[in-house]
């Protein structure tokens, strides 16, 4: 099969395009042939060396996709040959073919196509867990969001609006600002106002997912409010003051999603929660910029460079 890959970590020069053996499946697994594959963050930092990655000569990144069921183990009793469907926390991605355990397997309602699929699934899994598991925002609460118009942040966004919630945020550019106004934001910044100082004190819930605006994240901060501190795109956070979070009753939570995402049962009432947003139509988004898996370069350059809005996805 084709695949992209790389030998050594570094920039985006390192991955490569070519052929590499077949997966073999186990008896409880899946062999799926890839439809999409969903570039995320988490791949960019895979590929400098800076996180977690499966073991394999050579290393072939990605963990989420959509794809058609080709063969089948002979213990598999979730899916069907031909049935297409999706995954979020699978390694080897990066490839034609792909060996998928039965237990991650997400079914794909008919309401939903394919490649919106591809495009929501693991971002759409995480706002989920960010709202419903750490948030827990009440209806009338008013959130901000860091990065409102990423991948993340338009689902976050648009599923707290659907919640009740006032939602407010930051961008880069004047076409995010308008695109994240237009999903149901209160009130968007530009990332290069001066619009801080006015706003100090004045939320609930901060969500971050940037990393290096933790200490911004926490001056937003009403007392008694909390930062939901989930990625590291902008870089590390700075350091912070505890003793000052904790004579204002801030705090920061923290999570992983694969701490919620432990089992079949776990991915199928989720996922069917972030669906049912989609099939009631309360949330859109963008569409997904579209390379084919053999210009992986250039997609890993596109959303490093921040230019991008919304899903990149990979297609073999």
């Amino acid at each position: 099969m084709k695949a992209l890959y790389f030998n050594e970590f570094g920039t985006p020069d390192v991955l490569q395009y070519g052929s590499v053996p077949d997966p073999r499946i186990t008896d409880t697994e899946l062999l799926v042939e890839m439809k999409f594959i969903g570039l995320n963050f988490a791949d960019i930092y895979r590929r400098q060396g800076t996180y977690h990655i499966k073991k394999n000569t050579p290393y072939i990144d990605g963990y989420e996709g959509v794809g058609t069921i080709i063969a089948a183990g002979i213990n598999v009793t979730k899916f069907h040959v031909s049935e297409t469907i999706l995954f979020v926390d699978v390694p080897l991605a990066n490839a034609q073919l792909v060996a998928v355990p039965e237990n991650h397997g997400i079914k794909i309602p008919a309401s939903i196509d394919f490649k919106l699929a591809a495009s929501i699934g693991l971002q759409g899994l995480t706002a989920d867990f960010l709202a419903h598991d750490l948030g827990q925002n009440k209806p009338g609460d008013n959130v901000f969001i860091h990065g409102i118009s990423g991948g993340v942040g338009q689902l976050l966004s648009q599923m707290l609006t659907a919640d009740g919630i006032n939602v407010f945020g930051v961008t880069s550019t004047e076409e995010k600002q308008h695109l994240a106004i237009k999903q149901g934001a209160k009130k968007v910044f530009l990332r290069n106002s001066k619009w801080l100082k006015q706003y100090a004190g004045s939320f609930n819930t901060v969500y971050d997912g940037i990393g290096s605006t933790l200490n911004q994240s926490i001056q937003l901060l009403k007392h008694r409010g909390k930062v939901v501190f989930f990625g590291m795109a902008g870089g590390n956070p700075p350091a912070f003051n505890l003793i000052e979070l904790l004579n204002q009753s801030k705090s920061i939570l923290t999570g992983d999603l694969w701490d919620y995402l432990t089992s079949y049962s776990e991915r199928k009432s989720r996922s069917q929660r972030l669906f049912g947003y989609f099939e009631s139509q309360t949330i859109t988004i963008s569409a997904p910029t579209i390379f084919a898996l053999s210009d992986g370069q250039e997609a890993h350059e596109l959303l490093e460079s921040g230019r991008s809005t919304g899903k990149i996805l990979l297609r073999p």
